[in-house]
């Protein structure tokens, strides 16, 4: 039972991230979730603070306040010429150094430390449980991340028109009367929550890789957006599955394994892939210069 439990909170992770991350690799910012990850440190231990404790809506607020402050601070930074990169590096570090300061100067005095909240362990979440009414009703960490995937899911579903429009083409958006500002900070709302809810119960290496791999993988194998979505889901399930299989095998790392399984399916999705794979791209070459060699023959 164990390990259904550690599959079903990997694969919620990586689905949920998967799916939001598709969004992000279409407005080329995907590197903007591994900022939200780390950056939204101070306000998990700020909201620990005024909280007292490692409740789950808490966190959940305080993240998400941090997360949409950093993506204010980002988009500052870059309308003030500051290149995107740049502004994505010096923000998640500023921030992410000022939650190291806040663990170190109240790690001795409160229940908080480095490892409780960055380097969450997967293998532990069946025995982290809620009990609701003296029933166990399961992990906490499936509720919480179940939890916010749904309401991802909703609000996507209920503006995915919107959405999609912002992604592809936002000067348009703009012009036919779309808030893209709102949906752009709906969306890292959305990124925010989700990062917070997986953080501590599988660590920030999984949710790091899970909010680009599935979403770039699913981009080499489909050129339309609800398929991509629907692509990166199964992925995340692929990984997770797959992934603890592989660390039961090796004894090793679980949330490891399940994102060295995300590179090896984007591997494969790289080089198979059947439009943008290397190897689809090098039998089309190939067909082109047959064809020309037998339609000017004597240029050869």
């Amino acid at each position: 039972m164990n390990s259904f439990w550690i599959m079903l909170t990997g694969a919620l992770v990586a689905a949920s991230c998967g799916f939001l991350g598709c969004f992000l690799i279409l407005r080329r910012m995907a590197m903007l979730g591994d900022a939200i990850s780390h950056a939204i440190l101070p306000g998990i231990v700020i909201a620990f603070l005024f909280s007292g404790s490692r409740e789950t809506l808490p966190m959940l607020i305080g993240a998400a306040v941090v997360g949409l402050l950093t993506v204010f601070f980002v988009q500052l930074l870059h309308q003030s010429g500051v290149k995107s990169d740049a502004a994505i590096g010096v923000t998640f570090t500023a921030l992410f150094s000022v939650g190291v300061v806040l663990i170190s100067l109240y790690a001795q005095q409160v229940d908080l430390d480095l490892d409780c909240v960055l380097y969450g362990e997967i293998a532990y979440v069946p025995w982290d449980t809620w009990e609701w009414g003296g029933m166990d009703m399961g992990p906490r960490a499936v509720w919480a991340v179940g939890g916010v995937f749904l309401i991802s899911l909703l609000v996507v579903g209920l503006f995915f028109k919107q959405f999609k429009l912002c992604s592809f083409d936002p000067a348009m958006a703009a012009a036919v009367g779309i808030p893209v500002v709102l949906f752009h900070y709906l969306l890292m709302t959305l990124v925010s929550l989700t990062t917070v809810a997986s953080f501590e119960s599988v660590g920030a290496i999984l949710v790091v890789a899970m909010l680009v791999v599935p979403g770039a993988t699913a981009y080499l194998l489909t050129d339309r957006l609800h398929v991509m979505l629907f692509i990166s889901m199964g992925i995340g399930v692929l990984c997770s599955v797959f992934g603890y299989m592989l660390a039961s095998w090796l004894d090793s790392s679980i949330a490891g394994a399940m994102t060295a399984v995300s590179g090896v399916l984007f591997l494969l999705a790289f080089l198979f892939s059947p439009r943008h794979g290397v190897v689809a791209k090098a039998i089309a070459q190939r067909r082109v210069r047959v064809q020309n060699r037998q339609t000017n023959p004597a240029s050869h």
